[in-house]
């Protein structure tokens, strides 16, 4: 199955060094420590602001790993052959039911600030149903017309929707106040929005805008990222630098939903299919906890 790309996809030439940003919001989403009340949405309220950055890119490139192109070519004949449901609910499909470009935009905003903590059907069912409880379309007048009891009563089922509820509702006033009621086209205008960092900032800006500056480094592409040996860095923003310094920047959008609909289906942290994965099979994956039956053949690789 071919992966999802955003429409007009414009890659814009990396550049070697990114200021860094200081704003008022947490790093995409809430950390799972933060979160007890028996009157959420009070507390959510109260919640003090953390600032957020995103990193300044690497001077030096880290080497690519080896292999790598083998290692890719390879996921990608899995992933082609393996549905998962970032491919039908992740957030570029939250536009779908939208005509308006500013609502395509907002509510793709909207799904990736959803999203953190929460599985991707999770977050699908909580965008349609604020679409129902707004009367039909996630736009931002809307939002800021509804009350956050309207708003978290549609998005409950997400994780830490009190904080989310509250996110979305002060996001919707900063967009209107300070960005033309449109979402931002940069990533310094991104992680200026409560309750969105650096991975949220670089996925909207890819699916809301098709502006590729940047790889979202979820949970998953953190994980199987360095399952795979090709950094050491145990936080998304080391990975994503060092993913970014040797990575071609056509990949960096579809890495994502790659490694993402890899780790919801051959690769789950807890239970990896170690015995179905070619990876293992071929010997590409160092981490790999058993070995298939028996051996594959080489996969072509692409000449990138």
């Amino acid at each position: 199955m071919p992966l999802p790309v955003p429409p007009l996809l414009q890659t814009l030439p990396r550049r070697t060094k990114r200021a860094k940003v200081e704003s008022s919001a947490t790093p995409d989403g809430p950390s799972v420590s933060g979160e007890a009340s028996k009157s959420p949405l009070k507390r959510a309220s109260k919640s003090p602001q953390k600032s957020t950055s995103y990193k300044k890119a690497l001077a030096t490139a880290d080497p690519e790993p080896p292999r790598w192109r083998e290692v890719y070519a390879c996921i990608k004949k899995m992933r082609d052959t393996n549905k998962a449901p970032v491919d039908t609910m992740g957030c570029h499909m939250a536009q779908q039911h939208e005509t308006d470009p500013k609502n395509k935009r907002f509510v793709t905003l909207v799904s990736l600030m959803l999203s953190p903590q929460t599985k991707d059907q999770v977050t699908d069912a909580a965008v349609s149903k604020l679409r129902t409880a707004l009367g039909g379309s996630v736009s931002l007048d809307a939002v800021l017309a509804a009350d956050k009891e309207t708003i978290s009563g549609a998005i409950n089922k997400v994780g830490f929707w009190p904080r989310k509820t509250e996110y979305i509702k002060r996001a919707a006033e900063k967009l209107r106040d300070e960005f033309d009621s449109d979402v931002p086209k940069t990533i310094e205008g991104m992680v200026s929005l409560p309750g969105v960092g650096p991975k949220i900032g670089f996925l909207a800006l890819q699916h809301a805008w098709g502006i590729n500056i940047g790889i979202g480094v979820d949970v998953h592409v953190l994980r199987i990222t360095r399952l795979l040996g090709w950094h050491k860095a145990d936080n998304p923003e080391d990975a994503r630098i060092s993913l970014e310094s040797w990575l071609p920047t056509e990949l960096q959008v579809e890495i994502n939903p790659l490694l993402v609909g890899f780790g919801q289906t051959i690769c789950p942290a807890n239970t990896p299919h170690c015995g179905e994965c070619d990876l293992s099979a071929l010997g590409l994956c160092p981490s790999a906890k058993l070995k298939a039956p028996k051996k594959k053949k080489p996969v072509a690789v692409p000449d990138w």
